[in-house]
C-alpha cells in the first residue's frame, strides 16, 4: 500500500500522465503526494558565447512554479493531499535522477511517479534518460508514463 508518492514533473505531456496516475493511486489509497520540479540549467548551453544564463534560470524557475501550481490545483480538485517543492539546487549539476532519488529518500516516499520521454538512439545517448537513472539508483518502486508519440 502506498502512503507517500513523490511525483517528479517537468511540464511535459508524459509528466501530466504521471500526475493523472499518481492522483488515481493516491485517491484510492489515501496517500499524499509531493510534487517535485528540479530547476537545473547546468547542462544547457554550457560555455555558449553571448548567452545570458540568468534569463534561462529565471525561465526554468518560472516554468517550475507554473507546473507545480497546475499540478497542485489538479490534485486538490481530486481531493488528494499534496505539497509542492521546487528544488533550485540539485544534488550535483545535471544530476536530475540523483536529485529525484535523494528527495524521495528524504521525504520517505514509497512510490516515485514520473513521465519518460522514451528517447532512443542518439537522442538517448546525447540527452540521457532521467527515468532510467532513477530506476537504477533507487529501491523505491517507480511508476513511469509515456505520452503517445513523445520522443
Amino acid at each position: 500500500m502506498y502512503r507517500k508518492i513523490l511525483l517528479a514533473v517537468d511540464g511535459s505531456r508524459s509528466a501530466d500522465l504521471a500526475l493523472t496516475e499518481a492522483a488515481r493511486i493516491a485517491k484510492a489509497m489515501g496517500a499524499e503526494v509531493e510534487v517535485l520540479f528540479v530547476a537545473d540549467d547546468s547542462d544547457v548551453f554550457l560555455g555558449a558565447p553571448h548567452f545570458d544564463p540568468t534569463k534561462l534560470r529565471q525561465g526554468i524557475v518560472a516554468l517550475g512554479h507554473r507546473t507545480l501550481r497546475a499540478a497542485g490545483e489538479t490534485l486538490e480538485a481530486e481531493g488528494v493531499r499534496a505539497t509542492t517543492r521546487l528544488l533550485e539546487q540539485p544534488v550535483a549539476p545535471g544530476k536530475f535522477a540523483a536529485t529525484i532519488v535523494a528527495e524521495a529518500d528524504r521525504w520517505g516516499a514509497d512510490l516515485i511517479a514520473m513521465g519518460t520521454h522514451g528517447r532512443r538512439g542518439i537522442n538517448r545517448v546525447v540527452m540521457g534518460s532521467v527515468s532510467e537513472g532513477v530506476i537504477r539508483a533507487t529501491t523505491t518502486p517507480v511508476l513511469l508514463t509515456r505520452a503517445p508519440g513523445e520522443e
